[in-house]
């Protein structure tokens, strides 16, 4: 073979026929670079043989996977940091507001479930019609509120004056229930936002940088095998002749 197919490697200075590596040019720029900073005289048309630059691709995979686990678990700590920052416990509304309930909540909130039932409206149309009729037609010889029925409008009014504030205190336990239920709301809508965002920036972070990164080191890897076999097979070329062997194949011939 002629001297013009060889050429001397960059690390190295041996001489290698020009298909046992590659010149700087038809490299990786991320590889080239990485060659560069060891030997910052190096020029595009230099030479490496496979045995170093199979060195540098494993650098460029190492770097690679280092930088990738550097950058998740970056977000991890994101997350985690996100999570507890907010120490808001998430309460049971319900449980909560029936331990915190007094005697006369608790009546308040009966009067009220009962003053607003279908049950209440019969009671007190039947009353009303009784009341008119017995004092009305004078039924059994009771007529304690003639017509007008003032006596009546009384009793409602007192009804009335009555059922309000316990109605308007059941309608306090209410809103402060939805006051509660949307603190809890908040906190865990909160919570979600947050996890949302990291976990978004999990899944841009594994679209524009790991997957790049496993296929690059994909292609890495089966470059380095293929250098790999190159060596094997150079180094099976180099493997002395057993001249026994040739001895014994000329006499036979």
């Amino acid at each position: 073979m002629s001297d013009e197919t060889r050429v001397n490697c960059l690390v190295d200075e041996h001489e290698y026929q020009v298909d046992e590596g590659l010149f700087l040019a038809d490299l990786d720029p991320s590889i080239r670079n990485r060659i560069k900073r060891d030997y910052p005289q190096a020029k595009v048309s230099d030479f490496i043989c496979g045995h170093h630059l199979l060195k540098y691709r494993l650098d460029r995979v190492d770097a690679m996977v280092k930088a990738d686990l550097k950058q998740t678990e970056k977000i991890n700590k994101k997350l985690t940091r996100a999570l507890s920052s907010d120490d808001y416990d998430i309460i049971d509304v319900n449980k909560s507001l029936e331990k915190s309930l007094t005697f006369g909540q608790r009546v308040s909130d009966d009067v009220a479930r009962f003053g607003g039932s279908w049950g209440f409206i019969a009671i007190f149309i039947v009353v009303l019609v009784g009341w008119m009729i017995i004092n009305g037609l004078h039924l059994f010889g009771i007529h304690f509120d003639s017509y007008p029925f003032i006596l009546l409008n009384l009793v409602l009014s007192c009804v009335a004056a009555i059922q309000a504030p316990i109605i308007m205190m059941s309608q306090n336990r209410a809103a402060d229930r939805d006051r509660m239920d949307a603190e809890n709301d908040y906190h865990v809508n909160l919570k979600s936002e947050h996890e949302l965002r990291l976990l978004h920036a999990k899944v841009d972070h594994l679209a524009q940088n790991q997957i790049p990164h496993e296929l690059e080191i994909e292609r890495l890897q089966i470059e380095i095998l293929g250098e790999i076999r190159d060596e094997l097979v150079q180094l099976r070329r180099d493997e002395p002749v057993d001249h026994g062997e040739e001895d014994s194949h000329e006499n036979h011939s």
